[in-house]
């Protein structure tokens, strides 16, 4: 039996038979010890509560509730409202069940409404103790210093252009340095600003031309003005890649290294982001709305169902053609879309959709026939998962109705292709035989615009497509196919280029689609339409074998084929070119001009840049070592209306004499200064001649010698004088070859 306290010996409770820094109570720490900072994480201060007294407090806490569960359980208990002399303190104190709840109520209950008249105010409490702690703010109160108002640059300035002739800028970059020029068609360049090492990575124009992007270790960089001064910073460090919504207000950047924020904290990031791959920024504040890390796909908990496609790395998020949405997709299990700019999800859901494989958001925003409500559209694709087929939907946002949907049997493949005005919506189905030996193409266009959304089917293609390319803001386009299986060959299969259009209707509707030409027997790959329509570049890039273009026009004004009397096109081939060792092909955003060149990111040979315009016609190619890259700086939609934008294409003919006077007059003017200079530097060497004429007369006359010898020599002929020269000249008058044996 154990002794009891009172019945103790000395002996029992010696202290030098056992030493305490020997027992290992380490796990009874780990169990028991408390972690204050951990516990601090779970806990929000909300602000911004009306002044209550102990009987509203009850029916204040219930109202409150209803917005904090919205995050995650909280009860009665978790909440603590301070109360001095019977009236509450105006803010309270909220327990989460773990600091990721309590993160996610940060960001989606700050600033969220109340009532009318009250703002919730939601912070962390480690950020009160970190920012808030004594000796850090200043008891006595200190008015803000107003700094005097001081005029910015007006970040679109390069739409004026200083000549006046309506020129277009774009970005070079080649060794370490980055240029921005104005483009001079035939002439050089003329030089904006150049700067060495102002990248790291790449460069790259946001969507509207307001930016230029810079890339390096610690972020990303925005510059512009007529300054080209740094206007922001998103220090996502070891970016890799980055990606603007269409409206530029937000911006997505993306790493394959998960961020690891310091523990003395990050200037910009938080420690939410620790651990996550993937940041949404808002561009006018520089700061991040949300983080992601990236996705892993689960293994199939049933062995015999097909494994689940894995996610696409970039793009991850797509966004909204008006910037209220962006969307992620997870591979064969559902669509989640968040609100911007708060990033919550919509409805505080994610969209089942069993199996999808790829979803697009419109381009644009329709307006559909019989629908006044506004909405985003967003279509999507899932393979025959069992007895089921293979089905493409379009849906409604926020609504989340599926306004039409499209059953595909034996299908290999799908591609979404949106038409940049969203008024048909191209679905590339390559369908497989029976046998699954063969494959060929149909295309699924649905008539977004029309009235319950009717599909048109265009079956007539035997070969596998391997491109398709809307024309903008038109209702044509061109594919290229090839009868060969597309993959890694050791010379490329040949392919043939078709292009289709509808037939003539009368009124305002549009026919159906029908074949205009294809064109057999081709190495080409890629197709660029202009951003304006109606012309179109067919090339071959990235092919050791082949560096064609072929400049098409579809709205030829000659003479029109029988054979296409009734279809809205007119095919003409206007010229070819070659460039060899091509990499990439950019319009510019006026349709004038084309840039294709040779990156040394691909290969090393010949790496420079050619200029067409939009005939053809090579204006100007300029070979450049360690040529990288050329971005053509996009423009903003006209501010013009449609009727104005009528009466100029009407009155057309007039502008264009002002412009053909210009261009004569520049021209000219360009040949006067080429004459000029040519008479300045004839008239330097003149004086130059005379100059040296001049020091030999004075090197003679110092000599004794004539000051002209030539004249000289002519006054002793006069007088008589001969000279006798004698010249010893060697002949051969015959040669012989005799061989002794």
């Amino acid at each position: 039996m154990a002794p009891s306290f009172d019945h103790l010996r000395d002996a029992d409770v010696d202290e030098d038979d056992y030493d305490e820094s020997e027992i290992d109570i380490s796990d009874l720490r780990e169990k028991y010890e408390v972690q204050l900072e951990q516990g601090y994480d779970t806990f929000v201060v909300i602000d911004g509560l009306p002044e209550v007294t102990e009987d509203q407090k009850p029916k204040l806490v219930k109202f409150l509730l209803k917005k904090l569960n919205q995050i995650g359980k909280v009860t009665e208990e978790q909440i603590y409202m301070p109360v001095e002399d019977g009236r509450s303190l105006r803010f309270a104190f909220v327990e989460y069940t773990s600091a990721a709840e309590a993160a996610a109520a940060v960001r989606q209950l700050d600033m969220v409404p109340l009532d009318k008249r009250h703002t919730l105010r939601v912070n962390k409490m480690t950020d009160i103790d970190r920012y808030g702690r004594e000796g850090r703010v200043d008891e006595n109160y200190v008015p803000p210093k107003i700094e005097e108002f001081t005029e910015k640059e007006h970040l679109r300035s390069f739409l004026a252009d200083p000549s006046g002739r309506g020129r277009d800028q774009f970005a070079m970059y080649r060794d370490d340095i980055v240029g921005v020029f104005w483009n001079n068609e035939k002439e050089p360049p003329e030089n904006i600003i150049e700067r060495l090492n102002w990248t790291e990575g790449f460069i790259r124009w946001s969507p509207l031309g307001t930016y230029l992007v810079s890339v390096h270790q610690q972020g990303v960089q925005l510059w512009g003005g007529a300054s080209w001064s740094r206007l922001k910073r998103f220090a996502h460090p070891l970016v890799n890649t980055l990606d603007f919504s269409l409206g530029e207000k937000y911006i997505v950047t993306w790493s394959t290294k998960a961020i690891s924020v310091p523990d003395d904290g990050h200037p910009q990031l938080s420690l939410d982001e620790d651990g996550k791959n993937y940041v949404i920024w808002d561009v006018e504040t520089a700061k991040p709305l949300r983080s992601f890390a990236s996705m892993d796909v689960p293994a199939p908990s049933d062995p015999h169902s097909p494994p689940k496609p894995q996610p696409k790395l970039w793009p991850a998020f797509k966004w909204s053609a008006d910037d209220k949405y962006v969307a992620r997709m997870t591979p064969g299990s559902c669509i989640s879309v968040y609100e911007l700019p708060r990033m919550g999800l919509l409805d505080k859901t994610t969209i089942k959709v069993e199996g999808v494989m790829d979803f697009e958001w419109a381009p644009a925003t329709p307006q559909r026939e019989g629908v006044k409500q506004y909405e985003q559209l967003f279509c999507f694709w899932t393979p025959e998962i069992g007895s089921n087929p293979a089905k493409v939907g379009l849906m409604s946002i926020p609504s989340k109705q599926i306004i039409r949907s499209l059953n595909l049997f034996s299908v290999t493949d799908a591609k979404l292709h949106w038409q940049t005005d969203a008024t048909y919506l191209s679905v590339k189905v390559d369908r497989h035989s029976k046998s699954k030996k063969s494959q060929a193409t149909t295309l699924e266009i649905f008539r977004v615009k029309e009235k319950g959304v009717p599909v048109e089917v265009v079956d007539t293609i035997k070969d596998t497509v391997i491109n398709f390319a809307w024309e903008p803001k038109g209702d044509r386009f061109v594919i290229i196919t090839t009868p060969e299986p597309t993959g890694p060959t050791a010379v490329a299969p040949k392919t043939s280029v078709s292009f289709f259009c509808p037939e003539k209707v009368k009124g305002p509707a549009v026919g159906n689609f029908k074949h205009l030409r294809t064109l057999e027997k081709k190495n080409s790959n890629a197709i660029y339409w202009s951003p304006k329509g109606r012309f179109v570049v067919v090339a071959t890039v990235a092919n050791q074998q082949s560096s064609d273009l072929e400049f098409f026009d579809l709205d030829f004004e000659g003479e029109k084929p029988e054979s296409d009397k009734d279809l809205t096109a007119n095919l003409q081939l206007m010229n070819t070119g070659d460039h060899y060792g091509i990499t990439d092909i950019q319009w510019d955003p006026s349709g004038r001009f084309v840039a294709s060149w040779s990156t040394v990111w691909k290969h090393t040979m010949e790496n420079g840049y050619h200029i067409y315009d939009f005939k053809g016609e090579l204006l100007r190619e300029e070979h450049i070592d360690k040529f990288k890259q050329w971005m053509w700086r996009p423009r903003p939609a006209t501010l013009l209306s449609k009727e104005e934008q009528k009466q100029i294409r009407k009155n057309l003919r007039e502008y264009s004499k002002v412009f053909e006077q210009e261009d004569a007059e520049r021209g000219a003017s360009a040949d006067l200064a080429v004459v000029e200079a040519r008479r300045r530097l004839l008239d330097e060497w003149l004086a130059w001649r005379a100059s040296v004429d001049e020091e030999l007369e004075e090197e003679r006359l110092a000599l004794g010698l004539p000051a002209h010898p030539d004249e000289a020599d002519a006054k002793a002929a006069e007088n008589g004088e001969e000279q006798v020269i004698e010249e010893i000249v060697e002949e051969v008058l015959e040669e012989s070859e005799e061989i002794i044996p």
